[in-house]
């Protein structure tokens, strides 16, 4: 206690030398500072500038529900919730709506519920990490911090549809609220090769558009006709579309 009160003294007296040797715009910062420390006496008591993060995901921004994407982190009702699923759904005379999926990051359950478009949401503010996915095995992925080394496991279901596109050393971000991982995201372009594909038939006169390709990840996509067997082509992992040759 005699430490604590010491220190205090001196940050004060501190304050009050800075401020009175150069009247700066510095000096006003200080004394905002100072006014904010203050007010944080009181035993168990937690301001903004003891913990700015902790503060921050508790503030969220309001956006119209059709900006609404899966991964996303929502509050509704005292709930926190991720969003599994969104779908912009057609109405008729009834206008349009966004049909999404939720599921409550506390308890774990799911909920379906319907918003309209422009009806305004809140979302909660989350804090993002990278990753290297060191490999998957079963329904985890084994991750690792670059910068600490630290290591993590994740269910693939974080990753939604994007799990399909996991590769060993991808660099990948994680979503993270209170410490935990809600949803994660890979990269949006990314390389894999033709496992299997229909030979490209030459001289026909009507050429068709597309055909199916099997990738090396498990994964079906269209592919323009003249692609072949072993070929490496840079796909969109948020649609699962065909970009271009890799090389």
């Amino acid at each position: 206690m005699r430490i604590s009160r010491a220190l205090l003294f001196l940050h004060s007296t501190a304050l009050r030398t800075l401020t009175t040797l150069s009247p700066s715009p510095l000096s006003h910062l200080l004394h905002s500072f100072s006014a904010c420390r203050s007010t944080s006496t009181a035993p168990g008591d937690t301001r903004l500038c003891d913990c700015p993060w902790s503060a921050s995901q508790l503030r969220g921004v309001k956006v119209n529900a059709i900006h609404l994407r899966a991964g996303n982190v929502i509050e509704k009702t005292g709930h926190v919730y991720r969003v599994v699923e969104a779908e912009h759904k057609q109405q008729g005379r009834g206008g349009a709506m966004m049909q999404v999926e939720l599921r409550d990051v506390d308890t774990g359950s799911k909920v379906s519920l319907r918003f309209g478009t422009e009806e305004p949401v809140e979302r909660v503010f989350v804090e993002e990490k990278s990753f290297t996915c060191l490999y998957t095995e079963h329904n985890t992925a084994f991750l690792i911090e670059p910068d600490t080394f630290e290591q993590l496991e994740v269910s693939l279901d974080i990753f939604g549809k994007a799990a399909a596109y996991l590769k060993d050393e991808m660099k990948v971000t994680l979503q993270l609220y209170d410490g935990r991982p809600l949803s994660g995201s890979v990269p949006k372009h990314v390389t894999f090769k033709i496992k299997e594909t229909q030979p490209h038939m030459k001289g026909l006169t009507a050429v068709p558009r597309y055909k199916k390709a099997l990738l090396d990840n498990g994964v079906t996509i269209q592919v323009p006709p003249y692609l072949e067997i072993g070929e490496e082509i840079i796909i969109n992992t948020e649609d699962g579309s065909f970009v271009k040759r890799a090389n």
